[in-house]
Order: C-alpha cells, then structure tokens, then sequence
C-alpha cells in the first residue's frame, strides 16, 4: 500500500481549500466564532481543522472511503487485518474490546494489575471477572504482567471463560510474553485481547518488545497518543484471526463511541502512521540510542537505582521496553511523588509517572540532545537537594498476598447495589461498593466487590497522609467508605 498517502489529512486539506460553508456543528464555524482570546491559546488553526468526518472530510454516504483508507493503511503499517480508530481514548477502547468478548453475566479473565478503566468496563458490561493476580515483585513493590502458566491453570478452572485481557506493557515498561498467553487462550479456543495502551510505538523498531498482533494475539488496543505522536484521545483497535468478528467490534463500538468523532483525532492517527511507515525506523532508533545513554548517566548518580533489563534477567518479566527510564528514588529518603512534585516546581520537568517507589520518563521519537540534557540536569539536581526535601510519613507497603482480595459479590452488583458511607474502622471485613484507586498509575487497590482488609487499609490511609490522590473514591481522605449495605 502507498503509505505516502493520508487520507484523512488530504480530506482535510481539501475542504480547507474549497472554503466551504458549514450551516451545522461545530458551532464555531472553523474558527469564524472563536473567541480569540482561546484562539491565540490553541491557536486558529485547530478551529479550521475541526471538521465533521460526514459533510465535511466526507460526504453523507461515506462514499469516498476517507476514514476506511486511512484505517486500512494503519492495519498494513503493523500487520494487522483490520484496524478501527477510535476518538475518545483506550479507556473507551478497552471497554469496548471486552464487551466484543464477553456480554453480561458472562467470564473473563482479567489481569488484576488492571487500570481502573478495566474495572470500569467489568461493572458497566456487567461481566464476572476471573483475576489472573500479576507477578509481584516484593523488592521493588511493582506488579509485573502474569505468566502464561498462571492464565492456563484460570482457563483450566474456568474453562467457560469466553476470552482474557492482557495488560501489556505496564505503565514501567515491564512486558507479558504475549505468545504464550496467547498459546494458552487459543488451546481453549478463546481470543486475547492485549491492552497495549503504552505499545503503539512497538511494531515499528525490532529492539522493542514484541508487538501483540506479532505474538498472536487476537485484538489489540492502542493509545497512540502515549508512546506515538497523536494527540490526546487517539486510539486504535488492532483485529486480526476470527475469534473476534469485525462487524461485532464496530457494533460495540457504535454503542458506547461517541457519534461526533474528531476530526482532529482522526488526522493526528493518520499522519503519525504514515510517519511511521516512512521514518520510524530511524526515529525509534535514535530514542532507543538516547534511552540507554540516558539511563548510562543516571546509573552513576548516587541514590538513584534505575530499572533495565535486569528484570528479564531475573525471571520477572518477559521483555522490558527501553524507552521508559524508570527510577527508584527510595535511596534519597524521599517518595516518587515528591521527586515528581519537587522536579516540576523547581525544574520545570514533568515526569511521565510516579508513586511512593519510583518516577518514571517516557523517552520517544520527538526527544532531542536538549530534552536528554533537561532531564539529566534535573534529576542531578535533585540529587543534590534531596536532603532538603520535607520528609512525609511513610507509606507502608504491604506484602503482595495481602494485595490478593477475596471477590465476594460481582462487581456491578457491589457498585449499584445499596450502599452506606461508614467510617473507616467499621469498613473492614465489609464488601467495598466503590474503587479506591491510588493515582497515579490508577491501578485500583480495592474493587467494587472486594472484601476490605485492615492490612489493606493500613497500606491506602497511610499512602494519603504521605500523598496519595484517591480521585474515584466517594470520599478521598479515606476516613470513611463506601461499603455494600446489609441485610
């Protein structure tokens, strides 16, 4: 396929060049009625780009095929058979994904380590998830991806289960070996479906980690807007084999998708899949370069331990992904989250990740010589006057089994069953009716339906004290939870 081609963006371009009049959304008239007070913020030209896909990039029929190319060209660019872009992020993607697999009322295996938007889609969908529990790892306090063993001894004990989600990377770069699981899926005749929000960058370079459609998994999710170079809210479903029917995909995504697609999304997709085609290559290359250089430097600064490919090495993960500089920042006596909040109030610098471990920064084709320098200054910098920063309680980690809730009750029947807000001490041994998820990354500690421990509740007030943002619970200091109701 000509991959010179962009679709979207030529559509684009050509309404703009026959200066139609719009008399329909969007109301600012591509700009005419923009106040420019925001216009000098965003800047004109994301007015006059705002463009319905129909009547606008196409015509009411759809009969010039632009977004059907456009989504054409992605799928040959990463090998796979069909790809649909979707505009209001893989929070949505992923929800979709599994409510093309599993229905209400039915099973799915779900990797627990999962962000709260794949909780979100197990309460909505109204499916009963089978938690495959990740691979902990109790030195650095971090959950990485579950082995294909641990999904095969699930699919023996539920072999009723209609599919598995795979978180793949996490947000610290650590990767599930994707084929097995998938091997171990398929014996049972059930799709994978990998949540590879952090990979969209993966298909283009071979000293990344393996790309999901590469390792045969069935459907794919992307953010392209995290490790691509697509605005916020770009998505792409990736499809391929026939455990997942194409038309049943588009259905499910036509019922919770938005009926007011961005036009800007969608060029955003198309031109960075033509960048890819034509240069990632080369682009992916020099980030790989810069990365290693980068964690070189850090690796002889006192303080710092900074994450690699020793994880492999130790068994923990299958692949790690370069282009995430994670760093371990307990050696300072400091929490990620004050290295962060410390390096954007007195470096300008906003690192890509934090929690009561470790910051992260995410390394990608649009870095330079001058952002590698910023962000080597920086983290010297901090360094140097970790000794000043005000020391908060600690957070008191638990040991990974006590991460490991009983699911007492469904999730949906938790979170829209009757509910009371009590105090903390009396929710213990209770069945939560809410998520309580630190953030970042978003990974909910505790789950509609889960059953609420002391040693777990010791682990999330003690992380508010030093810091923790509880953005989804009723109540985010924690003194009180949402508990389910008894008889």
């Amino acid at each position: 396929m000509d991959h010179s081609r962009a679709p979207v963006l030529e559509a684009l371009q050509e309404f703009r060049r026959r200066g139609d009049v719009v008399f329909g959304p969007p109301g600012h008239k591509q700009g005419r009625g923009a106040d420019p007070r925001v216009a000098d913020v965003l800047g004109i030209d994301v007015f006059r780009s705002d463009v319905l896909t129909l009547n606008g990039l196409d015509d009411r029929r759809e009969s010039q095929g632009v977004l059907e190319q456009a989504q054409e060209l992605m799928a040959d660019a990463v090998g796979a058979e069909h790809a649909f872009f979707s505009t209001c992020g893989s929070s949505l993607s992923v929800k979709t994904a599994m409510l093309a697999v599993a229905g209400p009322g039915e099973k799915l295996l779900l990797s627990r380590n999962a962000h709260k938007s794949v909780i979100a889609a197990v309460i909505i969908n109204g499916v009963e998830p089978i938690w495959v529990h990740p691979k902990f790892d109790t030195e650095r306090h971090m959950a990485h991806p579950p082995e294909p063993d641990d999904v095969r001894d699930r699919l023996r004990e539920h072999p009723d289960a209609k599919g598995m989600l795979l978180i793949t990377p996490t947000d610290w770069g650590t990767c599930a070996d994707i084929r097995g699981v998938a091997e171990a899926c398929h014996a049972y005749d059930v799709p994978l479906i990998v949540d590879e929000a952090w990979g969209a960058h993966l298909p283009f370079h071979p000293a990344l980690p393996t790309w999901g459609m590469d390792a045969g998994a069935d459907l794919v999710v992307t953010s392209v807007h995290k490790m691509g170079g697509a605005i916020e809210q770009s998505s792409v479903f990736h499809l391929q084999h026939d455990r997942v029917a194409p038309d049943v995909l588009k259905q499910r995504e036509d019922l919770l998708g938005t009926t007011s697609a961005s036009s800007l999304v969608y060029g955003a997709l198309d031109g960075w899949r033509r960048q890819m085609a034509e240069q990632g290559h080369e682009l992916l290359d020099r980030a790989f370069h810069r990365a290693e250089r980068i964690r070189a430097e850090l690796r002889e600064l006192p303080g710092l331990r900074v994450m690699g490919g020793e994880v492999v090495e130790e068994g923990l993960a299958a692949e790690f992904d370069p282009l995430k500089i994670v760093i371990d920042v307990r050696d300072l006596g400091i929490s990620g989250m004050q290295a962060a909040e410390w390096l954007r109030t007195h470096r300008h610098v906003d690192v890509g990740g934090s929690d009561s471990c470790r910051i992260s920064a995410s390394i990608t084709h649009a870095d330079d010589d001058e952002t590698e320098k910023v962000l080597l200054d920086a983290l010297r910098s901090l360094v140097e006057n970790a000794g000043s920063i005000e020391r908060q309680p600690p957070v008191r980690l638990p040991e990974p089994r006590v991460l490991e809730l009983e699911q007492a009750v469904l999730p949906r029947e938790a979170f829209f069953g009757p509910a009371e807000q009590v105090p903390a001490e009396r929710a213990v041994g209770r069945i939560c009716a809410e998520m309580i998820s630190p953030y970042p990354p978003g990974v909910p500690v505790v789950a509609p339906g889960e059953v609420i421990t002391a040693e777990v509740l010791d682990f999330l007030r003690s992380g508010v004290e030093h810091g923790f943002l509880i953005s989804d619970a009723a109540d985010p200091t924690l003194k009180t939870l949402r508990v389910t109701a008894r008889p």
